[in-house]
């Protein structure tokens, strides 16, 4: 097995590269093939033969638990950091105390700071807004700090009445209006967790020609947790790429981030990449993908572009109700892999699946989820529609 390797800040990625991967729970063991399958597929057809995927299950999860007794084995985490880049479908979020969730652990035990999200727009899928074709952005979500940070305690606790206790006497605050049934969380957002994830974006914006990075905060209120990721910003974007913005190739702005998810239905053309820190980017990534047809077509990654370390994922999640019916979206782990081939350096192969796909839809060819809503919509179960990229391809 070939691992890929990180020297001099580039990746190295051998021709027959292994990547671990996690089946998923519910969905996931129906999606998570048909991804591999078209993967396998597209890299074969790019490069005849001369690279390929050798895949390697980990475990996560409720397969995880039934299997080890462990919702998230270390053997698992192990594979991740020895491999650098994997994928995986959506997990279960174990109920009765432990992990409060299973992705959450994943990025924060490997670092993996930055959430990236591209949401683009496929002809022939209806979606609710007018022109979704405006729709073109990449969202950068700070993934390890803010209120997923998940420290919190709960109303009526000795430790909410203690931590109420402190901020009342030590700090001298008066403006908790119930603090006997009071729930507090503390949002801890740093200056160095907001340069490397603006960092990443402006670095991204350059190397892609991308007109402009919008920061995305409520500084308005939240002076110095989101008035700071604001505030490092513009001062990191000043220090380290002065020249580009002088030169016109880097354009930094921001926006208040109720502002912004409404410009994003009315002038979304103004915006390119987005950074922005954990809460903000949940709600801003959930709603453009809404606007280009659903989160079933939406991919994401968990990426530490210094380390290298990278898991791309479905982001929906486990869709209990459906499992085993033949019916689920695999769009979003496919577009994955599509973003982990890219990533990878083989964009050829994903250029490939992204094609098939968009010709796909253009013929009103998907699974019911977006079939419904085509005029001459033609639904399909999850793996007849792998079998039509395929045969695209």
């Amino acid at each position: 097995m070939a691992k890929i390797e990180k020297k001099d800040g580039k990746l190295l990625v051998p021709n027959n590269v292994t990547i671990p991967f996690i089946e998923g729970d519910g969905v996931g063991a129906e999606i998570t093939p048909v991804m591999q399958t078209v993967a396998d597929a597209a890299v074969e057809k790019a490069y005849q033969g001369g690279r390929k995927i050798e895949w390697k299950e980990v475990y996560a999860g409720g397969k995880a638990h039934e299997l080890t007794g462990d919702w998230l084995p270390q053997a698992t985490l192990d594979a991740f950091q020895k491999y650098l880049v994997g994928i995986k479908g959506p997990l279960m979020t174990p109920v009765g105390g432990g992990i409060r969730s299973l992705n959450v652990a994943l990025r924060q035990t490997l670092d993996l700071y930055v959430c990236l999200r591209p949401i683009r727009y496929f002809s022939g899928i209806v979606s609710p807004v007018k022109q979704p074709e405006l729709v073109d952005m990449c969202v950068f979500r700070e993934n390890t700090e803010d209120i997923y940070a998940g420290i919190e305690w709960e109303a009526g606790s000795e430790a909410a009445q203690k931590f109420y206790r402190f901020l009342h006497d030590e700090m001298g605050v008066s403006k908790v209006r119930f603090p006997g049934s009071s729930a507090f969380g503390v949002k801890p957002v740093s200056k160095e967790g907001s340069e490397r994830l603006i960092r990443s974006a402006i670095g991204y914006a350059l190397d892609h020609r991308l007109p402009s990075v919008t920061l995305v905060h409520k500084g308005n209120i939240m002076k110095f947790t989101e008035g700071g990721f604001k505030k490092w910003g513009y001062e990191l974007a000043e220090r380290e790429y002065g020249d580009a913005l002088r030169e016109g190739r880097l354009v930094i702005k921001d926006c208040i981030c109720d502002a912004f998810l409404q410009n994003a239905l009315l002038k979304p053309q103004d915006y390119s990449v987005i950074a922005t820190m954990n809460l903000n980017g949940d709600y801003v990534s959930d709603m453009l993908a809404a606007q280009v047809g659903g989160i079933g077509i939406a991919p994401g990654a968990n990426i530490n572009y210094q380390s290298g370390h990278a898991i791309f994922e479905a982001t929906h999640g486990i869709a209990p109700d459906i499992a085993g019916k033949d019916i689920v979206n695999p769009s979003s782990i496919i577009l994955s892999a599509v973003m982990m081939l890219d990533y990878l350096g083989w964009g050829e192969a994903g250029l490939l699946i992204t094609d098939a796909m968009e010709r796909l839809f253009r013929d009103g060819c998907a699974t019911q989820d977006l079939a419904r809503f085509m005029e001459h919509g033609k639904p399909v179960g999850t793996e007849a529609f792998g079998e039509q990229i395929l045969q695209r391809l």
